[in-house]
């Protein structure tokens, strides 16, 4: 047991060191960061929406019969949060726009938490399952630090902040989940991991559908929708290694 503790947390580590490894990237070429960031947004956007579609609605709905309630709370739970940024943070700074770096953030955090639940999980069934599960995970890890960096210097907020918010949010999450999770793994049952799952598809529908594809609606790049359709392919191979 004590032999699949260490695997499962070095696993977690290892998908939160790519995720650091994203962020370190954009930071260190900001210019070409900020410059492309209109490409990394629709493919985070194809990625978040065809995961969630393709793959942990599918799950979550075969896991609690509940599930499609639970979508909906995370859906308008997120829009719930993005009203209360954008009518008190927004409107005492209107230059800000903090809505459109924390509520992509939150979204991201959760998916990345319920992601350290998963690592518990499935090394805890076998070594072979947890490897074979958690390799479509790791591939998404890296475009995720970028885009939650991204977002969060759109919003307004400085570099400095930028970069503690989203190591906090998208790659510190992961580890933090599996470290909770693991002492409760005899307790995480299918239903509740459904109910998880479908709360955390929810607020990833709502960041890719109502943030990321009306920001990339706005820039008209040249090369916008093949970087949209390279998403949803990476979204499909993720879907296809699990």
């Amino acid at each position: 047991m004590e032999h699949t503790f260490w695997i499962a947390f070095g696993a977690s580590l290892l998908a939160a060191t790519v995720t650091t490894l994203g962020i370190y990237t954009i930071r260190h070429f900001k210019v070409w960061g900020e410059k492309n960031s209109i490409y990394f947004i629709c493919f985070a956007a194809g990625v978040l929406i065809s995961v969630s579609f393709l793959h942990i609605i599918p799950k979550a709905f075969e896991m609690n019969p509940n599930a499609p309630m639970f979508l909906l709370i995370g859906f308008l739970s997120m829009h719930l949060f993005n009203r209360f940024i954008t009518a008190f943070v927004c409107e005492k700074r209107p230059e800000s726009h903090y809505s459109i770096g924390l509520t992509p953030m939150l979204g991201i955090g959760i998916h990345s938490f319920i992601d350290g639940f998963v690592y518990s999980i499935t090394f805890t069934v076998s070594i072979f399952t947890g490897t074979l599960a958690d390799t479509g995970m790791v591939l998404h890890e890296f475009p995720e630090g970028i885009i939650t960096y991204l977002l969060l210097l759109r919003g307004g907020f400085s570099e400095k902040t930028a970069l503690l918010l989203a190591f906090f949010a998208a790659a510190l999450t992961t580890p933090l989940g599996m470290l909770v999770s693991y002492p409760l793994i005899s307790q995480i049952d299918k239903p509740l991991l459904g109910i998880l799952l479908s709360l955390s598809a929810g607020a990833l529908v709502y960041v890719g559908a109502t943030h990321l594809l009306p920001q990339a609606e706005k820039e008209h790049a040249r090369f916008s929708l093949i970087a949209l359709g390279a998403g949803i392919i990476v979204a499909i191979l993720i879907v296809l290694s699990k």
